[in-house]
Parts: structure tokens; sequence; C-alpha cells
């Protein structure tokens, strides 16, 4: 049996708390029998929770009482200053002295990045983490990186660099990709395209040496599986992201509702059902779930806020796999070499 595995959990983050989190985390306790689990959140709370479900973990669970609870609309600064005893900073301290090897949350965003920063620290040569997500490409066999997709609203050109590099790092290690092609969203391919920001991470880009840089790319290349990585700044990241989520609601519904039209519609339906139920599959957005705070001396994880029990098993997977590859040393080292290399050639 390999080595056990910890992880601290906000048990009390998300829209929906521990409803979500209590069953996604026993999901994940059975499949990985050398995980141990610490949901953090209020104790009694908890208790009853677990007191609903079939448990067999024993010692891999434990509880690791929070009185306090950062709610979605709360601002990070007000969440760091005033939410210490929070199940989120008490989850993220648990990752800081070494108790556990990850974090994973479904709590706010903002206050998680702002507290796992203030707490972890960005690794060496590293000016500002990142939020990394995957996304569906070409096939349900292959994906796509991008970030940054919601930390950083403004990056400067070798911050950009940066997240190339980490997000080139963490797909040789995660997804098993040697040499993973890095794109940089532009709204044009051709040189000439882009504003000054995009133009100079280019120019970097390109003479960054041991980095399968493959230059520009469009909107329409992200699923086509064109890069394994695409660097952009949060703000162009997190629009990208949420307009991608609601364009798979709209054609969702619309699907739904014209298949449900009449009689006729309806037996077409029911004549695809095995190709819907297949496209269902290949995009549910709960094999996706998890994306991850790169450039912290430490794993963090967050879960989509909405996510279903088997969305939130699929974050812990995501802290897990980065465990085991040991993510952050990763990228602290190989952001070292790469600096050394290009400033000594």
């Amino acid at each position: 049996m390999s080595s056990e595995i910890r992880i601290a959990i906000d048990a009390m983050g998300g829209d929906n708390g521990a409803d979500i989190v209590v069953p996604g985390a026993l999901r994940a306790l059975e499949k990985h029998p050398n995980l141990h689990v610490v949901l953090v959140g209020d104790e009694h709370i908890l208790k009853l929770y677990l007191s609903r479900y079939k448990n067999n973990a024993g010692s891999r669970l434990t509880l690791q009482h929070a009185s306090e609870v950062v709610s979605m609309d709360e601002s990070p600064t007000q969440a760091l200053r005033y939410k210490k005893d929070s199940s989120m900073r008490v989850a993220i301290n648990l990752v800081k002295q070494q108790k556990v090897q990850a974090c994973v949350s479904a709590g706010n965003t903002g206050a998680l990045m702002a507290t796992a920063h203030f707490v972890l620290k960005t690794l060496p040569g590293i000016n500002r983490a990142a939020i990394i997500c995957a996304l569906p490409a070409n096939n349900e066999l292959r994906r796509v990186r991008v970030l940054d997709v919601g930390a950083n609203v403004d990056a400067s050109p070798e911050t950009l660099c940066q997240f190339a590099m980490m997000g080139s790092t963490l797909a040789a290690a995660v997804d098993g990709k040697p040499n993973p092609k890095i794109a940089l969203l532009n709204i044009g391919v051709e040189q000439i395209k882009g504003n000054e920001q995009v133009k100079e991470t280019d120019r970097l880009l390109s003479n960054i040496k041991d980095l399968n840089y493959i230059g520009y790319v469009e909107g329409d290349d992200i699923f086509k599986g064109t890069a394994d990585v695409i660097v952009c700044d949060g703000f162009v990241g997190n629009v990208t992201l949420k307009t991608i989520e609601g364009l798979a609601k709209f054609i969702g519904g619309l699907i739904k509702k014209e298949f449900y039209r009449n009689f006729l519609t309806k037996l077409s339906a029911l004549c695809a059902t095995l190709v819907l139920r297949s496209l269902k599959k290949s995009l549910n957005p709960h094999l996706y779930n998890g994306a991850s705070f790169v450039g912290l001396q430490g794993i963090v994880i967050k879960s989509h806020g909405k996510t279903t029990v088997a969305g939130f098993a699929q974050a812990i997977e995501c802290a897990i796999s980065e465990v085991e590859n040991n993510v952050p040393e990763l990228i602290k080292n190989e952001v070292a070499r790469l600096l050394a290399k290009n400033q000594t050639s």
C-alpha cells in the first residue's frame, strides 16, 4: 500500500456546505484506503452529518473543530482579518503546520486565495499564485489546462511567463504530458494582434529555452486540443470560464426543450438515449471539478461552490494527484531551473 495521504477539508464552505462535503469525503475515503481526511468545521454539526451515513473509514477520518464560517459573499479582507477560526483558515493552517499535505474547499474563492496566500506564501521565484483549471478538449481522454482563471485580474508579462512555467510543470506531472504545448490566449493568432501585455508576454515566452511555447491561440482553440496549457490573466480567464459554463447550461437547456416539444421529438430523444448519455458523460462538469492554486508553498484545491457529491469527490482526487506528484516541489525546482538556464544562456 502506498504511503498515507492526509487532506484537510473545509467542511462548511460552499453553497451547500456539509450536505455535499461530508458524503463527498466519505466517497473518496472508500475509494482510497491510504487516504486520511480531516473534516474541519463545527464538530457538533459534523457529527450529526456523519451519523446519517455508513462510515467504514474508522481512524482515517478525524474532526477538527472550527467555530466560524466564511460566507460565500464575504469580503476576502474581512475573512482574512476577522475569521481566524473559520473552517477555511483552520484547514489551510493545517497545511502550513504540515499536519496535512493538502486542503480542499468549496468556499469563497477570493477569501480562499487571500487566506492561502497569506498563510502559505508563494514559492521562491513566483510573484503571484494563479488558479489553474482543467477543461475537456478534443475528446474525453484529453484535457487542456487554463490559467489564470480568477486570482489576478491584472498580471505583468513576467508574471504570465511564470504562469506558463507552472502550468507546464503541472501538466507534465499530473496529466502525464512530458513536453506540454503552451499557448497564450489572444484575440487572433497573427503577431500583430493583441494588446501590449500580450505582445510582450509572447516575446518573453518565445525566448524561454526548454518551454514548448507554440504562440497565440484564440478562444475557439480551447476545446480543439491545440495546446495543453493556455495562459491568460485572471480577468480574461475568469470571463472565459464563466462564459463556457453559461453556454454549456444554455445548450443543455435548449436540447432538453427541443426533445420535449412534442410526441415525435420525445420519440427521437428515446432513440438518441445512448448518444445523449455518452455526450453528457463526456461533458459532465463534475469530472473536471477542482481548480488548483499553483505557486503556493502548499497544495490548495478549490471546488466549485455549487458542485455535487461526485464533483466534490473529484476535487479531492485532484488534491490526491498533486500530493502524489509533489507538485509544489516540482514547480519550485522547474521554475528555478528555467530561470537559471535562461539567465545564463
